[in-house]
């Protein structure tokens, strides 16, 4: 009688991916706490370890020098939309693996049927669902006006049998809607757990590999917003993108957080309107539709964002605090870098904001995460402590440093440019991203110290 072969079991730590043969409450690789969840292994057939040859699964075994390898660019994918282009680089690569995740209604799944009946138009496509039936992504197709007539559909959970089906019908790409809803046959576990996500994205990722598919996975997100899953996930992708945009918004911002083939942190911008999701060519002029009326607490900055500059707008409210402890809150910016940047107002600038309640806000919903909004966000802060509006058509952008200097920022001839062709007739820069030679219709103030920038406004 042959003996039923036995089930390994592994612990893996869901915010770095490491393993670890027995549980224990703190991960020794990255040090968080409570991490570590259970993994139930199905059992090793005879051929497993075919599965593993090559670069992710796909055989080579050729050995090349360096200087052997073509150089040639990989051919792209055009999506349809510029925007989409433009956070994958400039299209899908072929067997290239992409993952992207949002909140629900955030239009991860209207993004992607539109890119699919754009794309079964020109090559062979196939759109996966294992969260809706055919009948609810075929009225979503219609409401939206797109050409529903070369799209081939499928609805299926199993693994196997996605991939059994795509190497009959050969797509060039192909949508597995989400990764949290497929599953293996050999592992025991749930879908949606640490274990079935893990070996899931890795099949299809073989899969990806070893003929040539993109492959786009929807990933589900956690509360904080990051990708639900083991961490070990974004390491298997080549490209992971984030759809992010309130519920009470019409625009969604599209960010790449990982692109092999690509820029990293580049951004996107969309409308979702009654006909999809709309790329937006010129997102500087959404966010900065400002009121008519002139009020304190409000300038402009620039922000890089990828390969382009992009006009944002800062506002800050300082109100007396009815508390013992004042309170900060920043929205789309860093609350601690917030904190960071008043002492240095109170120690540098001397204004001392320690019984004053600050309030601080990016216009549009857009996450401003690069150090370029420092000056910006103190005068900003200032504007609104002195109930002194800030001119309309000033921009400014610098990096404030603890001992109150203004630190230059990278690619600071490209924000002046931005600001010039938008219409700004003054900004206030670091000396170091000063232009050398005046530019046409833009008076630049370069400032060393947080001091001079707040003379610079009064």
């Amino acid at each position: 009688m042959a003996t039923k072969p036995k089930t390994k079991t592994a612990y893996v730590c869901n915010e770095c991916g490491a393993d670890f043969t027995k549980w224990q409450g703190q991960c020794s690789e990255c040090g968080t706490w409570n991490s570590l969840s259970e993994v139930r292994l199905g059992p090793t057939p005879s051929n497993r370890t075919a599965r593993f040859e090559g670069y992710a699964g796909a055989a080579s075994g050729q050995v090349q020098t360096l200087a052997d390898i073509s150089l040639e660019d990989l051919p792209r994918l055009s999506s349809g939309a510029g925007e989409f282009d433009r956070v994958l680089g400039g299209g899908f690569v072929a067997g290239s693996v992409v993952l992207i995740g949002g909140h629900p209604g955030a239009g991860k799944s209207t993004l992607l049927l539109q890119t699919l009946c754009h794309l079964a138009s020109r090559m062979s496509a196939l759109y996966v669902t294992g969260e809706e039936s055919m009948q609810q992504v075929a009225m979503r197709a219609q409401r939206l006006g797109v050409p529903t007539d070369e799209l081939r559909m499928l609805s299926e959970t199993s693994v196997e049998t996605i991939c059994a089906t795509a190497q009959k019908l050969a797509p060039k790409v192909m949508v597995v809607d989400s990764i949290q809803v497929v599953h293996m046959t050999d592992i025991q576990s749930a879908p949606g757990s640490v274990s079935q996500v893990r070996e899931s994205a890795a099949y299809l990722t073989r899969f990806a590999k070893q003929t040539g598919t993109v492959v786009i996975l929807v990933g589900h997100v956690t509360k904080d917003g990051s990708l639900a899953g083991p961490k070990v996930l974004e390491h298997m992708i080549d490209c992971s993108i984030l759809l992010e945009g309130d519920n009470d918004s019409r625009f969604r911002t599209l960010r790449g957080t990982k692109n092999r083939f690509g820029a990293v942190n580049e951004l996107g911008v969309f409308a979702m309107t009654e006909q999809g999701m709309k790329a937006v060519n010129n997102p500087s002029a959404i966010f900065l539709q400002r009121a008519d009326e002139i009020s304190s607490g409000s300038v402009v900055m620039v922000m890089w964002e990828g390969t382009r500059p992009l006009l944002v707008e800062i506002q800050a409210l300082v109100d007396d605090s009815h508390t013992g402890n004042p309170r900060r809150v920043a929205v789309g910016l860093d609350q601690n870098r917030l904190a960071m940047l008043l002492a240095v107002l109170h120690r540098h600038g001397g204004i001392m904001m320690a019984d004053q309640d600050v309030f601080v806000n990016v216009v549009g919903g857009v996450r401003v995460m690069e150090t370029s909004a420092d000056l910006a966000l103190l005068l900003a802060i200032v504007s609104s402590f002195r109930d002194r509006a800030l001119p309309q058509d000033l921009m400014v952008f610098g990096e404030v440093g603890l001992s109150g200097e203004i630190r230059p920022v990278p690619s600071g001839q490209e924000r002046l440019r931005e600001a010039a062709k938008h219409g700004f007739k003054k900004a206030i820069v670091p000396k170091g991203n000063a232009p050398r030679e005046k530019k046409e219709g833009l008076e630049v103030i370069a400032v060393r110290t947080l001091s001079e920038a707040l003379d610079a406004i009064d």
